[in-house]
């Protein structure tokens, strides 16, 4: 493989470039195939799934109010599912189909995937282009989400008060006209959107896994404290437009909930602390396939260096502290004091060693970024007045 099959093979890493509804939004003029025109998917898009229920629920009289709980204009979650997470889902594609490729090639800019396994690593972008583009997994998914997605909303996340989209009769969920949109159309579009980005990281986890297995040009004393592979912390930034929609999405949930059902967002502890364990899994999971062979290379670095330090130090006290050194040689000015010293540094690095390719501080960022839509509901619990009071007295 040439230097230039390398860079097109490359280029062509994408996991959002394709599959059947990419080659839909192709026909229909709302996408191109570099992404762009993302503002006429959201426009459209959004408006299809959200547009219809207002329009609906007008006509019906259960827009502003009437005999159900919750009118339209009043259900939180349906404006931040369609208006808010839905974009976020179609921004997050463009984002990630500029930053993953850019990621993916440091594999071979950086020398890491060694010549020997250019073919491997090659075959194991086509599998993963391959599988991108199947419309067997296309097809599963809109069964899925007619099917078993369909009714783990219908029994875990609708409202069980009346509301604008369905009256509860004898225990039943009858769904008005505007009902039998949101829950039949609008409901299995964004699901099926989220399933795919699902899918997508599954692509995403299955390569890595398999670029972990190769033999890597892992080098144990790299500054970056994961024998070079710490680009990859990089690729949690590119997922965070899909973060802050399913941070979104909790956020609707739960306001639905303390607005409508009587709750506190106190009583929404486990599903929180659940959702920032999954946004972690999600996005930082995938790049753990690594952390077996970090480990192979930092036990094998602390042997190595440990062997290489023992004999530069024995040399360095053979030398100066028991008189092998030159009389003209002065102590004053040797470089072997800072080369004594750049062993130590390099022996540190080995010694600390990061388990995963991706530091504290990715972890914390992509915690905050899932759960940055949830914040305000703090206000349910607290005035603004307080809050800002605290906030001042904090930091004053």
């Amino acid at each position: 493989m040439n230097h230039s099959t390398d860079k097109k093979q490359l280029d062509d890493f994408s996991l959002v470039l394709g599959g059947p509804l990419f080659q839909l939004f192709m026909r229909t003029r709302l996408t191109t195939d570099t992404l762009n025109l993302v503002k006429r998917r959201v426009i459209i898009i959004s408006l299809f799934t959200w547009l219809p229920l207002l329009m609906l629920s007008v006509l019906a009289g259960e827009a502003l109010g009437g005999a159900m709980k919750v009118p339209f204009i009043y259900d939180v979650d349906v404006h931040v599912r369609f208006l808010v997470a839905l974009p976020l889902l179609l921004v997050a594609e463009l984002v990630v189909h500029q930053r993953m490729r850019l990621i993916v090639r440091q594999f071979i800019e950086r020398g890491i995937v060694p010549a020997r396994a250019l073919a491997d690593f090659k075959a194991f972008i086509d599998s993963a282009m391959r599988l991108r583009n199947s419309v067997v997994i296309e097809v599963l998914l809109i069964v899925m989400v007619l099917t078993a997605t369909h009714y783990l909303w219908a029994s875990q996340m609708a409202l069980e008060s009346a509301t604008w989209y369905a009256a509860i009769v004898d225990g039943h969920r009858q769904y008005s006209p505007a009902g039998y949109w949101y829950a039949f159309v609008s409901i299995p579009v964004f699901q099926f959107l989220l399933a795919r980005w699902f899918f997508r990281i599954y692509i995403w986890a299955r390569f890595l896994l398999q670029v972990s297995r190769l033999d890597l040009h892992l080098v144990p004393t790299h500054p970056d404290r994961a024998a070079g592979l710490g680009f990859l912390g990089g690729s949690a930034a590119a997922f965070m437009p899909l973060l802050l929609s399913q941070g979104a999405l909790l956020a609707g949930l739960i306001a639905n909930h303390i607005f409508y059902d009587g709750k506190t967002l106190l009583d929404f502890k486990p599903e929180i602390i659940a959702a920032v364990v999954f946004f972690l899994l999600l996005v930082l999971g995938p790049l753990c396939v690594f952390a077996p062979r970090l480990a192979q290379v930092k036990r094998q670095g602390l042997l190595e260096y440990g062997a290489l330090a023992n004999r530069y130090v024995d040399e360095f006290d053979q030398k100066w502290l028991r008189g092998g050194a030159p009389l003209d040689e002065p102590l004053v000015g040797s470089g072997d004091i800072q080369s004594l010293n750049d062993m130590a540094g390099s022996f540190e690095v080995v010694h600390t060693m990061r388990p995963f390719p991706f530091s504290k501080t990715v972890v914390l960022q992509t915690a905050i970024a899932g759960l940055m839509p949830v914040l305000p509901l703090a206000l349910t619990m607290i005035s603004l007045e307080d809050l800002v009071k605290r906030l001042l007295g904090i930091l004053l």
